[in-house]
């Protein structure tokens, strides 16, 4: 028996993290209520933007973060702990942001966590191979690299009950280096960040990737791919509704880090 759909959506405005985190924790239980329940839920994949924000993993202490926390947000960033694992990275505009919120025992066999990362890596690959002509070379790091020093791309999952949450991000634009530049993101000090416009040599949008990696998300997993429609009634829509409209109201963004942000 074929899997269900999963329903997609792209977030317009760039969003701010805590509230997005919100949303996928409320996802997963839902998701997780409604299986236990035997009634029908969504598996979801939510592509989107962040506003400027630093994100330390789960495993790292406050006390270990406090002087980042301080100097970063001085730049104008966010700083926001994470439920993911890994460590200290960033997220903004320029970088496509997405959450697989999917039930891997949904596949036949049921799908397991290694599976699932190298699939979402291979769809960041293929999705810069045959869209933009840019190759990619294994590491012995988590993540897409163009070199050994040279990165393009995070990912960083949560799974809980078998249902997945956070996912990866892909740099499309120039605008996220600079905030990249401020920080050993990941914990890998030779590692430079990059992005699809120096690789590709030319201006590319985000908006011009979703459909390029929507399609081979899908293909990928074996999975049809659908717009979820906000016009429904249910408590995964309003949600989402909501996280958009606040999106919008957050207007402007600080572009580059701003003043001297050392300690």
């Amino acid at each position: 028996m074929k899997p269900p759909v999963i329903h997609y959506h792209y977030f317009r405005s760039p969003l701010p993290y805590a509230p997005t985190l919100a949303l996928q924790e409320k996802i997963h239980a839902l998701q997780l209520a409604k299986r236990k329940a035997s009634a029908p839920y969504k598996d979801l994949l939510l592509l989107h933007q962040h506003r400027p924000v630093y994100t330390p993993g789960r495993r790292q202490s406050e006390e270990s973060v406090k002087d980042e926390r301080i100097r970063l947000t001085r730049a104008g960033a966010d700083f926001v702990t994470a439920t993911r694992g890994g460590l200290l990275t960033y997220h903004g505009p320029g970088q496509l942001v997405g959450y697989p919120l999917i039930d891997l025992s949904r596949f036949d066999p049921t799908m397991g966590v290694r599976d699932y990362v190298c699939r979402l890596q291979k769809s960041i690959e293929r999705c810069l191979q045959d869209s933009y002509g840019i190759f990619c070379l294994p590491s012995e790091h988590t993540g897409v690299f163009l070199t050994p020093t040279t990165k393009i791309a995070s990912i960083g999952v949560h799974v809980r009950h078998r249902l997945t949450t956070h996912g990866f991000s892909f740099n499309v634009t120039k605008e996220p280096l600079a905030w990249f530049d401020q920080v050993v993101a990941c914990g890998l000090n030779d590692v430079k960040a990059t992005c699809v416009e120096v690789a590709a040599g030319r201006q590319v949008s985000v908006d011009e990737v979703i459909p390029k990696f929507v399609s081979l998300f899908g293909q990928i997993y074996d999975r049809e791919m659908i717009p979820i429609d906000l016009e429904e009634e249910g408590e995964v829509e309003d949600a989402i509704r909501e996280l958009e409209k606040e999106g919008a109201k957050a207007g402007d963004w600080v572009k580059v880090p701003r003043g001297d942000i050392s300690i």
